[in-house]
């Protein structure tokens, strides 16, 4: 449950030509999907549902999972409150739960959210200034680290607009750590797990209005400034009817150069299956609505209370609604020619993801190793990620050095052992990524305050 807020004709004459005709529609008829994520893959697109885990013991809940959707979104299980619910502490069993329950089944997963204004842990509503700042970063490193390897998309924040007329940000202890939070955000994101899809989702942003217009300034500045997003969530919980700008706000969504996916869709309503069939339609007309997801699975699993605001009723029969969905699929759209994917660590290809700063060229030694070094730097701090690359033989081990600029301080790392903080420092592989085949490279990476011009590694092979 959202625990957080209440939101508002063809004639054919002749025998001939009527058989032939007869026979295509047959043909057609026995050729459609009979499921919401079959029909949506068939369009290079995913039809996910947001679920509990609690839930995944409900026979009637889990059937109908399995059946119909290609996607899941965990509904409450990888936010902050959940995963630290103490400083350093983490916790990712029910999470982990729903993951191993969607990848044994071949389904994607959505991470939501990695930050947010609501449903932080006691310990971190307390907070303020840099001390939440440096809080807020090592949670995204952590979290998302975790589950590298595993998320389809991250919502990386969530909710940062303020409704009304201005279109500006939401007042929050977040947003008072200073305006650049949510590139922040983004840029560690990026470093914890390179493969993941990065999103920005909110409400009340389904028609071009003030505040979805502040959020599009927002991604259109990121993407001239290169901080890695790629893409938005429209949240669209809706009653009766869906906002005629509709389809031309995800437009120009897409036209920025990101994704737009449909995050957590309701209906409410006596026109409930029209809108529904209209919201559908609206994702398929645009080449990068890359997905829908609804926010529960029958109407007894929703949020809204007593709305039935979901595509199966309370014993898990299928809706108008549902049929609704289904017929728009099936009819077709725009095709997805490259369907955002797991990273290679999991089943799948790599997804297209934001280019990164380029890499230096890399001479390959004759033998040993070498190492490079990119930096994503923001106002106070960086992620820098270094490649080391085998020479013309494997290696077993590597060590590199690097030596840190005055002020600058180690707060996170990963894929990497390391002597220390400050000053220079030795990095020495993990038990997974030591060996490295000839002319072959691992990554590993850290965050830190202060500048991160100047680097420079050294490699040598052990």
């Amino acid at each position: 449950m959202r625990t957080s807020r209440i939101r508002a004709g063809l004639a054919l004459t002749g025998t001939g030509v009527a058989a032939a005709g007869l026979a295509m529609i047959l043909a057609s008829t026995a050729s459609a999907a009979t499921t919401l994520g079959a029909s949506a893959a068939e369009r290079g697109r995913y039809f996910g549902a947001a679920v509990a885990a609690n839930k995944l013991s409900d026979s009637t809940y889990v059937t109908i999972l399995n059946r119909e959707f290609n996607s899941i979104t965990p509904e409450n299980e990888m936010k902050w409150d959940a995963t630290e619910p103490s400083p350093g502490t983490f916790t990712y069993g029910n999470a982990d739960r729903i993951v191993s329950h969607a990848r044994s089944r071949g389904m994607s997963v959505r991470g939501h959210t990695l930050l947010w204004h609501s449903q932080q842990p006691g310990w971190a509503q307390g907070m303020s200034g840099t001390a939440l700042r440096n809080a807020m970063m090592n949670h995204v490193t952590q979290v998302a680290t975790h589950f590298r390897g595993q998320i389809h998309t991250w919502d990386v924040v969530n909710e940062a607009f303020a409704d009304g007329s201005g279109g500006g940000r939401r007042d929050s202890n977040l947003q008072r750590t200073g305006n650049d939070w949510i590139e922040v955000a983004f840029r560690t994101a990026r470093a914890a797990d390179p493969g993941a899809r990065l999103c920005y989702n909110d409400y009340n942003t389904d028609g071009v209005n003030a505040k979805s217009t502040g959020i599009y300034n927002m991604v259109r500045d990121f993407k001239a400034r290169g901080v890695p997003i790629d893409c938005v969530g429209l949240q669209s919980h809706l009653t009766n009817s869906v906002p005629g700008d509709y389809q031309a706000n995800l437009q120009r969504f897409a036209d920025l150069g990101v994704d737009v996916q449909i995050t957590e869709l309701d209906i409410a309503g006596a026109n409930q299956a029209a809108v529904y069939g209209t919201v559908t339609r609206a994702c398929l007309a645009v080449s990068r609505c890359t997905g829908i997801t609804v926010w529960g699975i029958r109407d007894s699993d929703s949020w809204r209370t007593g709305q039935n605001p979901l595509l199966f009723d309370n014993g898990g029969n299928k809706k108008a609604a549902y049929d609704a969905v289904l017929t728009a699929l099936n009819d077709g759209g725009t095709t997805v020619t490259t369907p955002p994917t797991t990273p290679n660590t999991s089943p799948g290809t790599t997804p297209p993801v934001t280019t990164p700063p380029t890499t230096p060229p890399v001479t390959t030694p004759p033998g040993g190793c070498s190492a490079t070094v990119t930096v994503n730097q923001w106002t106070g701090g960086f992620v820098a990620t270094v490649r080391v690359t085998a020479g013309a033989t494997a290696i077993n081990g590597w060590r590199v050095t690097l030596t840190l600029p005055s002020g600058a301080t180690v707060s996170n790392a990963w894929s990497a052992n390391r002597s220390g903080n400050t000053g220079t420092i030795q990095w020495t592989n993990v038990d997974y990524n030591g060996r490295v085949a000839a002319g072959q490279s691992t990554e590993f990476g850290f965050q830190s305050s202060g500048t991160g011009t100047g680097l420079t590694p050294s490699c040598t092979a052990s």
